[in-house]
């Protein structure tokens, strides 16, 4: 009679695991049909989304992605049937073959740093579901289950204090048999994890609740699995009980149940202290969210690296990355542009990358990294929010910036020292250092140069190589203007309420990482937010949905937008001017810039005294290629040495999209950069002439 129970526990277990999934999997079809018919209702899509290829947003359905408990095309029952029969054949070693595995895992790491190709793993999974009349009726049970969803929590929470009560009763008790029933403890096989350390496996919302509602019913079943248990055997269910309220005696351990409940230890071969530790994973592991980091990207590569802590004047603590060539005399620093970080120079992979390409080139690559986190880093523990994001595009120019190249400086000197120490320098630069900046990186690589020569400081810059930089914000979509101009009618009122633009919490940031996991999962999902972004951009074709996909967006950090960033912005719109912040004070203006109005930027160019290279996107619609001109026409009337270029992208593609001919540009531009530093040695020198120039230049007119 037990085993006939049993038996039945087991088929209705499986069975109602069949039945959700196929519910949970229709409703998602029903999602991506529906995101499928308007994609195909809403005009001008073609242009949008050819810049997402690549992205699983190409044309070809592909189903949802089974859940754990049926990764192999079979139900997690049947596969331990399966692993108990072939654990139990002693001669059987291997059971697993290539030809049967469902899944096709194409993976190449390159040997070196140097090689031609980049790490890239693609999987592609065949699922072939026949129609069936049970679908139809799945699908009609699926709507009626529906709030079911919202109620799963509860007797989870429930299932698990009581599982968890038990566990510390067994712990301190002792029982005569091992616990053989582990009902949230998975166990994967080592083969299990090496596929998952070798692909791409974060989970979206859709798979969660596949594997929350797993657990939910493996909770419940094993509730009626242990009442049938006590109801067949009540002699052994009083024993446990009368366990459960006596008090615990050392003497009653025994050695089995110690180690049926230890962890096991391992220890690392080869390493520094090789006695065994426990393995422990951390939150974003257990979640499956992509919370690596630009470190991970570069090490995983092959590549060096190195962090660097900067500490601005204000106290704001930034970081500035390095793929170090220490006695290497050409340097290059990347800067990144709005809600973006240095992982922008490093996500497409060896081939694609501008930071892989200048290393592999022989230079010492620093990626720099703006304030605006949501961590908050700063000297003071303890600063306010408002305090914190109390900035605009002046303090990336003028403190970021700054502290970031002087750090620079500092690193480069010393190390060239001590690889040169007999080489006489004469205070001169030893190394040349080129900036690479896109968007507002490149706004506030300008104003750091042109401050620094009106402070009469060294830059120590060879070129500026500028993709799509802002400055000047003319001719903006829609809804840009409309939001600038709201930003410029409410800016005191938002300034108290809205010090930032950024996801506040955890776990918010995790479902919004999960969610867009689902964006690529889903390809008619993925493809309708790709062209709701992109109208809303203007029209700008740049792969929107990869981008949010980036792991700088984690539950655990994530770039941040300041409020007064965005008043920068509109107040650029309306003057039509690069002009530094204004503070909406003469007085306070006064003190800051000696003059009632916030300085012109475009009026100093003239003070730009290295070449600048300027890339436009005729694509592009958040910065247009006529504002890049804009740059170029006031550089050219004023003397600077200054090129133009224009490519067929988005905004985004300057960093994030692989582009060859893109790649040549920035390279090519690097190699023009000459050894004589004679010019950039003295600055202050240079800067008096001109002024003497214009002097004279004024007292002949007159």
């Amino acid at each position: 009679m037990r085993r006939f129970v049993d038996n039945a526990l087991a088929v209705t277990k499986e069975s109602v695991k069949t039945f959700t999934y196929e519910s949970l999997n229709n409703i998602a079809r029903l999602i991506n049909g529906v995101s499928a018919l308007l994609l195909a209702i809403l005009l001008g899509k073609s242009n949008i989304l050819e810049g997402a290829q690549g992205w699983e947003l190409r044309p070809t359905f592909h189903g949802p992605r089974f859940p754990r408990w049926m990764e192999n095309g079979v139900s997690s029952f049947n596969q331990f049937i399966h692993e108990l029969s072939v654990d139990s054949d002693s001669s059987s070693v291997d059971y697993a073959s290539a030809e049967d595995e469902p899944d096709e895992i194409y993976c190449s790491t390159p040997s070196s740093p140097l090689s031609d190709g980049s790490g890239t793993c693609r999987t592609s999974t065949h699922i072939n579901h026949d129609p069936h009349w049970t679908n139809w009726v799945a699908y009609i049970f699926s709507w009626i289950l529906l709030p079911a969803r919202f109620l799963l929590r509860i007797p989870f929470l429930l299932f698990r204090l009581l599982s968890s009560r038990e566990s510390k009763a067994s712990l301190d008790t002792g029982s005569p048999r091992p616990r053989t029933f582990h009902p949230f403890r998975k166990v994967h096989s080592s083969k299990d994890h090496v596929v998952q350390r070798t692909i791409d496996r974060r989970r979206g919302v859709i798979e969660d609740l596949h594997l929350a509602i797993e657990i939910f019913i493996e909770a419940i079943f094993d509730m009626f699995h242990k009442a049938a248990y006590f109801v067949f055997s009540p002699f052994a269910a009083f024993r446990i009980f009368g366990k459960w309220f006596s008090s615990p005696s050392a003497g009653d351990k025994d050695i089995d149940d110690n180690v049926s409940n230890a962890s096991v230890p391992t220890a690392t071969l080869g390493a520094n202290d090789p006695s065994p530790r426990e393995r422990n994973l951390t939150l974003h592991h257990t979640l499956n969210t992509d919370a690596r980091t630009c470190r991970d990207v570069i090490t995983e590569l092959g590549y060096p690296y190195e962090a660097i802590h900067v500490i601005t004047s204000d106290g704001y603590v930034i970081l500035l990355e390095r793929l170090p060539r220490r006695d290497a005399r050409k340097a290059v620093f990347l800067q990144h542009g709005i809600l973006d970080s240095s992982m922008g120079w490093v996500s497409n992979g060896v081939v694609g990358s501008p930071a892989f390409a200048a290393f592999d080139q022989g230079y010492d690559v620093f990626l720099g990294n703006f304030r605006g986190l949501v961590s908050r880093e700063h000297v003071d523990k303890n600063i306010s929010l408002r305090q914190y994001w109390r900035f605009s595009i002046n303090e990336h120019g003028t403190e970021d910036i700054p502290a970031m190249i002087e750090k620079i400086h500092e690193v480069k000197t010393a190390e060239l020292k001590l690889s040169h120490p007999n080489e006489e320098t004469n205070d001169e630069q030893q190394y040349k250092l080129c900036a690479i900046s896109h968007s507002m990186g490149g706004a506030a690589m300008l104003m750091y140069v042109i401050i620094r020569r009106i402070e009469e400081k060294p830059h120590r810059l060879s070129r500026l190589v500028l993709l799509s930089p802002a400055g000047f914000h003319d001719e903006t979509s829609f809804l840009f203007t409309v939001a600038h101009y709201i930003c410029l009618l409410l800016a005191p009122i938002l300034a108290l309420f809205v010090p930032a633009l950024y996801i506040p919490t955890r776990f918010f940031r995790m479902l919004f990482n999960k969610l867009v996991r689902d964006f690529h999962n889903y390809p008619a999902v993925g493809g309708l937010v790709q062209t709701v972004l992109s109208y809303g951009f203007g029209g700008d074709s740049s792969n929107w949905v990869g981008v949010l996909g980036l792991p700088h967006y984690n539950m655990n950090d994530m770039p941040g937008l300041s409020f007064r960033v965005i008043h920068h912005l509109a107040q650029i719109k309306r003057t039509k001017k690069f002009r530094m912040y204004d503070f909406g004070s003469k007085a306070v203006n006064m003190e800051v810039y000696g003059s009632p109005e916030p300085i012109d930027l475009g009026e100093y160019y003239s003070l730009i005294d290295i070449p600048v290279d300027l890339a436009a996107g005729k694509k592009d619609q958040i910065i247009t290629s006529s504002m890049v001109k804009k740059h170029y026409r006031l550089m050219k009337d004023s003397g600077v040495d200054v090129s133009y270029n224009e490519f067929e992208y988005g905004h985004l593609d300057f960093t994030f999209a692989h582009h060859e001919e893109l790649l040549a540009f920035v390279m090519s531009r690097l190699l023009l950069v000459e050894p004589d530093l004679k010019r950039q040695s003295s600055p202050k020198k240079a800067l008096k002439l001109k002024k003497t120039g214009q002097a004279r230049s004024g007292v002949s007119s007159d």
